[in-house]
């Protein structure tokens, strides 16, 4: 897998326009420009959808009587929880439900007679509806907001910081994803580029969803299920 810097290089090549020898030490302005569309064309594959590049598992210890519980002391690189993947770790797997607005403002003020754990995500914290017993272990799968590692270190980063860092995604999408939106940047047009990245955004992505919703409620495999992990498709973010 290429280096940032060396797909740059080649879409340069192909754009026909000036290559960059560096995006970071003392650039220019053309180097600023390619920059700035590398780190877009990343983040717009981050929100195209759910990624298994990106697909982590995520564990939160509950402390008694707390109920918020800000993500990034415990998950730092969360960037979107998957529906129906959070459960409690113990021998009965049971699942807690994350709560809509309304189901929120019910329960929470008409009291909730279920005694199910149940939780909503706001200002970047899991808030529970009441506080959980604690030392619970609670499990669950994210989208994660990494967009490149390190090629020494291998370390994952949320944010290209060297010419070196090599991109989480397929080589082919992040070239595609770079040259449309540079030629964009440029008054080119850019139709032809833009249909070939959707063309082929879509068909990666395809290729890597599950043939079916993979469910893990506690041996129920059976065709009619109500839980299960829900792999999302393209959103329009």
């Amino acid at each position: 897998m290429k280096n940032i810097l060396q797909i740059c290089q080649d879409v340069a090549a192909v754009a026909c326009v000036q290559e960059p020898t560096t995006l970071f030490n003392n650039p220019g302005q053309s180097e600023k420009i390619f920059l700035s569309v590398a780190n877009d064309a990343l983040n717009g594959l981050l929100r195209y959808g759910d990624w298994q590049e990106l697909t982590k598992d995520g564990v939160l210890r509950t402390v008694a009587g707390r109920s918020d519980y800000p993500i990034a002391s415990f998950c730092p690189d969360f960037y979107r929880l998957l529906n129906n993947t959070v459960y409690i770790r113990d021998g009965a797997e049971k699942l807690i439900g994350a709560v809509t607005p309304e189901q929120w403002q019910r329960e929470k003020y008409f009291h909730d007679v279920s005694g199910d754990i149940k939780f909503k995500i706001q200002n970047s914290m899991f808030r529970f509806l009441t506080p959980p017993p604690g030392d619970i272990k609670i499990v669950f799968q994210y989208r994660s907001a990494v967009i490149a590692y390190d090629a020494k270190l291998l370390s994952e980063k949320t944010e290209l910081t060297a010419d070196t860092d090599i991109p989480v995604f397929d080589e082919y999408l992040v070239k595609l994803a770079i040259r449309w939106r540079l030629q964009a940047r440029n008054g080119q047009n850019y139709d032809e580029e833009y249909a070939e990245y959707e063309k082929e955004c879509r068909k990666y992505f395809a290729s890597s969803l599950a043939a079916k919703d993979i469910n893990l409620a506690g041996g129920c495999f059976a065709d009619r299920c109500d839980t299960g992990v829900i792999i999302h498709g393209k959103s329009d973010n």
